[in-house]
C-alpha cells in the first residue's frame, strides 16, 4: 500500500524540488561565466586541493564527487588536456590511477574560489541562521544517507 505524502511533507517536496533544479545550473552559470569550469569541474579541483599532496585515486576522486569512473575520465582528461592535473599510475598498484591538482590548476583553483563562494553564500546561506545552517547540514546528511540506502544511483549526469 502507498504511504502518501502528508499535506506538511508534500509542502515541503514542493519547495524543495525546484530548488534543486535551479541550485546546480545557477552554480554551473556562475563558473562559467567567472572561470570557464563547470561546477562538477571546480569541485574535482576543489577536492583534490584538499587531499594530502593534492592527490587522489581515481576512485576515490569519483567517490567524493559522486561520478562514475568513465564521467569522471572523461573530466579529467579535459582538466589535464588543460595542464590542470596530471595522472599518473600508482606506485603500489598498476590498476590504479592517481590524480594529482597542478600548480596551474591550483592557480585556476584559487581565482575561481571567491567568486563561487560568493554565490554560495548569496544562493543558499543568504538569510539563514546558524541554527537553520546546522538544520540544513543536517537534513542533507540524512538525505545523503537515505540515498546510499536506497540503493539507486545518485550520480547526477
Amino acid at each position: 500500500m502507498t504511504r502518501w505524502l502528508t499535506r506538511s511533507e508534500l509542502d515541503a517536496w514542493l519547495a524543495f524540488v525546484p530548488v534543486m533544479l535551479r541550485l546546480s545550473p545557477a552554480l554551473d552559470s556562475q563558473l562559467q561565466r567567472d572561470s570557464d569550469l563547470t561546477h562538477f569541474d571546480y569541485q574535482c579541483l576543489a577536492m583534490l586541493s584538499e587531499a594530502p599532496e593534492r592527490t587522489l585515486r581515481m576512485s576515490q576522486l569519483a567517490g567524493t564527487v559522486n561520478a562514475s569512473l568513465s564521467r569522471l575520465s572523461h573530466v579529467v582528461k579535459k582538466l589535464e588536456d588543460r595542464g590542470w592535473v596530471r595522472r599518473t599510475p600508482c606506485p603500489d598498484s598498476r590498476r590504479v590511477t592517481l590524480v594529482t591538482l597542478t600548480d596551474l590548476g591550483w592557480a585556476v583553483l584559487e581565482r575561481a574560489a571567491p567568486g563561487h563562494v560568493e554565490a554560495v553564500r548569496s544562493l543558499v546561506f543568504a538569510g539563514l541562521s546558524a541554527e537553520q545552517v546546522t538544520a540544513l547540514r543536517e537534513i542533507m546528511d540524512t538525505i545523503g544517507a537515505n540515498i546510499d540506502r536506497s540503493g539507486l544511483p545518485a550520480e547526477g549526469r
